[in-house]
């Protein structure tokens, strides 16, 4: 009999101990999962990293706070001591079962699970060769290509049984060029909820294109003014400004334990009336896509901030219990060895009707970014530091020269009052969200948005 198998018999007597002494919520969380990292560097394959795990993790909520234990060992006897332990007694609790099942799984093209190493490291050669057909100013091309299948199932003490098997694949290129005086660093990235297929739709040579791009016109980019500007987000930066400035101050635990700038203003106008945010987590093909969360709840399109006011928070099961709400589908794990905590799927700013030709057009002197780079951001308050990747001065209307060494400061909440263009374009980017010493796949997006003020960080005053 296979683990999972185990688990669906014995699912009910191991939920009825874990509850034998009280508590609110049990529940068994299984997960076996398949990995493949393979990085190139300096024109050969360097590394190539392909693993298999499955374990369980048992949880109890018990006046509200978290009880967890978990194991590779998978037999009955081993979940039953695990469950005894967390009860802290023997005995049996009250449990129901089958009122709810669900089950999900990713639908590919091209099946990870299928193709062979030789297949993923012609991907990888493709990259570099175009990256390095740039010339000779391209000094070091890093191609990295990641593909991890998740079978996941939760059964818990509501009667609830959810599976999800999930497939993923992440690509991203990174080239460091040098023209002898200096070095800049080009990436871009690809990924989601899907198979190879999605090199069909972008292939590793646009990916490697874009990044050999971006660090040679880094190169003849022109040392960054410092100041007040107006700041044009483009759609291709991404949703890195509203994930990490605005995103984490939205999930309800931070709200709750009073880290979050938005703490106590539901209802209450936080933004622009031409700012909506959304986190939805059910949309098909994107990085933070799933059908259930690690917690068994469906994904779903949870509206946050809806033309300017905030109206909503993301709820794991347990913050959910602690205001007699729902979860919103956010309850999020890196494994089966950890406990889910509110987090982000697919988040971004719903797209406007701004011509985003038309908002460049209307701002006379202003910085126009492109890519953003990593940053630091501080939820309590909202204030943070942006690198800009790939970034240009307007002037008079139009993109002119591109700058370098430059960062974004500023304070999220205020940033988005200070939204006066919202462009009908959209454009996402993929990142490894970390929280706690957890990290989980997400995707971030924005249409073109202007900020009427921003503190650009540069050399040049």
């Amino acid at each position: 009999m296979s683990a999972k198998e185990l688990i669906k018999e014995k699912a009910g007597y191991i939920l009825s101990n874990l509850l034998s002494q009280g508590g609110e919520y049990g529940e068994i969380f299984y997960e076996r999962s398949r990995i493949c990292r393979m990085q190139l560097e300096d024109n050969k394959i360097d590394k190539v990293q392909w693993g298999e795990e499955e374990g369980v993790g048992i949880r109890l909520i018990k006046g509200g706070k978290t009880y967890y234990g978990y194991t590779t060992e998978i037999t009955y006897e081993n979940l039953l001591e695990i469950a005894r332990t967390l009860a802290r007694g023997q005995g049996h609790g009250p449990v129901a079962i089958g009122k709810r099942h669900i089950k999900g799984w990713t639908s590919t093209l091209i099946d990870p699970d299928e193709m062979s190493l030789s297949y993923r490291a012609e991907l990888l050669h493709r990259a570099n060769q175009k990256a390095r057909s740039y010339g000779d100013k391209i000094k070091q091309v890093l191609a990295v290509l990641m593909d991890k299948t998740r079978d996941i199932m939760i059964i818990n003490s509501l009667g609830e049984w959810a599976e999800d098997l999930q497939k993923r694949v992440v690509f991203f290129v990174e080239v460091v060029a040098s023209d002898g005086n200096t070095l800049q660093r080009g990436y871009e990235s690809v990924g989601g909820t899907k198979g190879f297929e999605i090199f069909e739709e972008t292939p590793p040579e646009l990916v490697a294109e874009k990044s050999a791009k971006r660090a040679l016109l880094m190169l003849s980019a022109k040392p960054a003014p410092a100041g007040q500007f107006t700041v044009v987000l483009s759609g291709e930066a991404g949703g890195t400004m509203i994930h990490e400035a605005v995103g984490h101050g939205l999930e309800a635990d931070l709200v709750q334990k009073e880290l979050s700038v938005y703490k106590g203003k539901l209802g209450q106008k936080v933004a622009s009336e031409l700012i909506t945010v959304i986190d939805d987590g059910s949309i098909v093909g994107k990085n933070g896509h799933f059908v259930v969360d690690d917690e068994g709840v469906p994904s779903q399109r949870t509206v946050l901030i809806d033309k300017g006011y905030l109206v909503g928070y993301m709820y794991d099961r347990l913050s959910a219990m602690r205001e007699g709400k729902s979860s919103t589908g956010n309850g999020r794990r890196q494994s089966y060895a950890h406990i889910p905590m509110v987090r982000m799927t697919n988040t971004y700013i719903a797209a406007g009707k701004d011509n985003p030709e038309d908002i460049i057009k209307d701002t006379k002197k202003g910085v126009y970014v492109v890519k953003m780079g990593g940053g630091e951001v501080n939820t309590v308050t909202g204030d943070f530091v942006f690198e800009i990747m790939e970034g240009y001065m307007i002037e008079n209307g139009e993109i002119t020269y591109p700058i370098r060494s430059a960062t974004l400061i500023g304070n999220g909440p205020k940033v988005l009052q200070d939204v006066d263009g919202v462009g009908w374009d959209l454009g996402w980017s993929i990142g490894t969200c970390g929280k706690d010493g957890q990290g989980v796949p997400v995707s971030d997006a924005q249409p073109t948005i202007r900020v009427k003020s921003l503190t650009l960080g540069g050399t040049e005053v």
